[in-house]
Formats: C-alpha cells, structure tokens, sequence
C-alpha cells in the first residue's frame, strides 16, 4: 500500500463513501502510530539525554535541585540508590524518572519493572503518581492501575512478587529496562537480586528510593561506601522551604516545611532515629543499649499481605496511660496482633478521664481495659468501676512499680513488660503496627527507653521520669500501646 498524503486521502474519502468503520478506523490507527512514532523520534533527540528538560517542556513542571540530581544520576548511572527524609516528593520523582525512560525510548526497546514492599504501596504511591504524569502529559499508550500498554505492548507493570522469589522478574527482554525499587527500606534481599538480573547491560538502570528507617535493611548496604552504587540522600534541611531555592507556591506546599521540621526536632528529639529517617534521611545505628530496635520496629510497619479478619482481630482491648503532673493521657485500642486507634486528653482528673475510657469501650467494642494504677489511675478505675452500668467492659490495674511475674530475670514489672512485648514483639513481628494512629509518635517514643543489668543480674529498663528529665517529654503514648498488649499475669503469645 502506498503511502502517500494524497492516496491515504483518497482511499478515507472512499471507505467514508462506503460506509466501512472497521477499514477507517485501522487507517485512522495507523496514521495515528506513524504519529506517535514521529514525534517519538524527536523526543528521543531532544530528551533522552535531558531528563529535567522533558519534565519541565513536556509536562510544564518545575524541577527543583534534588530532583533534577536524582534524574541525571539515573541518566548516568546503572545504579542509583536514594536515601531520602520524609516529604519531599520521592515517589513523585520515581513517577518522573518512569515517565521520561519510556517516553523516550521506542515501544520494545524499553521496559519499567516497579516493585514496593507491598502490592497495596505498589499500586497507591508509585503508580499513583505514574498515573497523573501519565495524564497530565498525555503520553503515549494507556495507563491502569499497575501497568503501561502502548502500541498494544506492556511496557511497564508494578509487582509486588514473594519475598524469596529471586526469579521474579525473569523473562523481560529488552535493550532499556530500568528498575524502580520503592519504599526501598522494606523489600528484601531476594528482590534485589532479581532487580539485579534485570538490568545487566549498559544501558539498564535501577532505582531504588525510600526512607532510611532500617538499618538493617539490604537498602542499608547498598547506601554503604563502595557498594557500587551511586547514592544520593536528602534531608529535609535540603528541601526548597527550607534552603530558600525558588519553586512555585504549590511544589512548596506539597514540599516539608521548616515548621514541621521544628516540631518533630521538639516531639521526637534529634537524636532519635525516626529524626534521623524522616528529618535528616539517615540510617541510625541500632544501640545495644535502647530497649527496642528501630530494625525490628520498621518490620513491623510495613502491612501485612495477608490481611487480617475474624479471630486474628480478637481479643478487642484497651491500654490507658493515665497523665500525671502534666502528662497527656493516652488510650490505645488494639486488636488481636493489630495496634489501632488512640484516644488523648490533656488532663489528669479521673472525672474527666473516666468518660473518654468510655467513649472509647463504646466505639472499639473493647472487652478489657488496662488502666496505670499509679496515682492518678487509680482513682480513674475507681470512676471506671463506679461507671459499670454503662459498660460490660472488664477493668484491670496494673502497677508497673510492682514486682515482676519473672523476679530472678527483671526488676520490677514495667522491665517485664518493655522486654516481653516492646522488645519481644518487635523481634518476632508479632505486632502489626502499620494502621496504627498516631504511630510516628508512638514509635519514636518505644525507640528510647534504655536498658541495663542491675547488681543481681536482673534487666531493669529506664523508669519514665528519668525519660522525662533526660528527654523532656513522656512516653505516654508507648505506654498505653503497651498496656494494651499487656495481658495481666504474663505478655499474651498465643495469637502470634
């Protein structure tokens, strides 16, 4: 078939005459795919070399100089790993870096492989963000929910494979492929070795971006001195709210701001290792001499693929750290393994505290309620008994100063408590703290407590005003959290 302009006019005016949809629809489709291909061509000369002139020519957005870092690192790098702090656009950026590798490069030749700790991070963040680039840009193909079709091929999907699966990726072929590792801090070693295979000639490309919350992470070794990769971090500190470097008014506000910044500085401290992931985009080292572990921790923030229902959620019961001398009083809900949600007051008075108790047995369904009967918590159980006729809830103090179900191995119970479960649970994954409200807060206090061995060989675990001397804050919040997994005569293991 010919394919001059005038014969290709010809031959539409006459499938028109003819009635023929099918015929010109098939005309329409490859007229449109000579198009495409076309202007393919002068986007790969002009753009596949100039990652921030793409975004900034063809999507019309502004790349900031983080941005602009990462992308070239990609351009130049086979491998390159970010360590970044909390807000600045991370998966927006990996959205970008996708974007631009297919848009440049011909249907066949390049390929995009992502891949999450968990289908739902898989699908929500990253391709999210894929989606609205996608759009915004009016690329080529068409876009779902996890995957990029153009011409009819799949040039990109989003996989959440099993952990031990090193074959996972196997059986895409292709001159370009780029790997995009995301929430990098929580896929295991496996996957990366599998995103290795991927990407073995010279012009393949990994990415592997998130948060440095695990140092114990297979993310941590590869942000080490001569690992071979090119890593990039970025605090918060870096961040144009905080540098003053010009960006539009709405790249500022979907950017931290130097008041959150101060504010975590103040609730968490800037020794903390959550203020070193999320403020500084860190690793912190794991301290023998902290309770819990912020490796261990991390574990168990990262969602469960199997999801959780019937009996896993039970027992429903409540923690409360009822606040003393100016402490906030906290009340967490868990469910079976699942931390939930948390009620908090600024008061210390049990006629007060009493009815929130309450308000929160009525919306958890809870069974069992853990009150901190030192001081002013046992006037709060006291209301709370006084109250039974507005609930079926069974009420249980819990004296923390008092001895240990295991005298020869702590000092007293809230070293029980803080080692059987704070630490215990942690080790195990035998908690699910990734739907848990408020849970920065909670976790980066559960990170501070320091432990030590008494004269007698006992474990005794730093009491909460030595906490408040030495921090200038409580930890009230890790408190209830672990009143609410604690069982009464011992921590409850039976549903892990």
């Amino acid at each position: 078939m010919t394919t001059t302009r005038d014969h290709i006019e010809q031959q539409i005016q006459e499938l028109v005459r003819a009635g023929d949809t099918k015929a010109l629809k098939k005309i329409r489709e490859q007229l449109q795919t000579q198009v495409d291909r076309r202007n393919l061509k002068q986007r790969t000369r002009l753009y596949a070399h100039n990652p921030t002139g793409w975004v900034e020519q063809r999507l019309g957005q502004v790349v900031w100089s983080k941005q602009r870092e990462i992308m070239l690192s990609v351009r130049d790098n086979r491998r390159t790993a970010v360590r970044s702090c909390h807000g600045v656009g991370k998966s927006h950026t990996a959205s970008l870096v996708a974007s631009w590798w297919l848009d440049t490069h011909p249907p066949g030749e390049a390929f995009v492989v992502t891949s999450a700790p968990t289908f739902a991070q898989v699908r929500a963040i990253l391709w999210r963000y894929i989606r609205r680039v996608h759009r915004r840009g009016q690329l080529a193909g068409r876009v779902n929910q996890t995957e990029w079709h153009m011409e009819d091929e799949l040039v990109a999907f989003g996989r959440k494979p099993a952990d031990h699966d090193e074959s996972a990726f196997q059986g895409i072929h292709a001159r370009y492929v780029l790997v995009i590792l995301d929430e990098a801090c929580g896929i295991p070693g496996q996957l990366w070795v599998a995103a290795d295979a991927l990407t073995t000639n010279t012009d393949c490309r990994i990415l592997a971006i998130g948060n440095p919350d695990n140092p114990a992470s297979h993310f941590r070794k590869v942000c080490q001195p001569g690992s071979g990769w090119h890593v990039i971090g970025i605090s918060a500190f870096e961040s144009p709210n905080l540098t003053g470097e010009h960006v539009p008014d709405d790249v500022a506000q979907a950017l931290v701001s130097r008041g959150w910044v101060e504010e975590k500085a103040t609730e968490w401290g800037e020794d903390n290792p959550l203020y070193k992931s999320k403020v500084l985009g860190e690793f912190s080292e794991d301290a023998p001499n902290k309770v819990v572990r912020a490796s261990d921790i991390a574990k168990c923030r990262i969602d469960p693929e199997t999801k959780l229902a019937g009996a896993d959620l039970e027992p429903v019961e409540l923690g409360v750290d009822v606040g003393g001398g100016g402490d906030e009083t906290v009340i967490r809900e868990r469910r079976g393994r699942r931390a939930g949600r948390e009620w908090r007051a600024h008061t210390d008075r049990p006629e007060k505290i009493a009815p929130l108790v309450l308000q929160a047995i009525k919306e958890s369904g809870a069974t069992v309620v853990k009150v901190d009967s030192i001081g002013v918590g046992f006037g709060v159980i006291g209301e709370l008994r006084n109250l039974s006729s507005q609930h079926r809830a069974q009420i249980i103090g819990v004296n923390v100063g008092e001895k240990s179900k295991q005298p020869d191995k702590f000092k007293n119970l809230r070293a029980e408590i803080w080692w059987e479960l704070a630490r215990g649970l942690s080790e195990r994954q035998g908690w699910d703290l990734s739907r848990m409200e408020n849970a920065d807060v909670t976790v980066a206090q559960l990170l501070e407590p320091l432990w030590e061995v008494d004269a007698q060989g006992r474990i005794f675990v730093e009491p909460k005003d030595e906490i408040r001397k030495r921090l200038g804050r409580s930890p009230d919040n890790a408190d209830a959290l672990l009143l609410a997994f604690y069982s009464g005569a011992r921590p409850r293991v039976r549903w892990l």
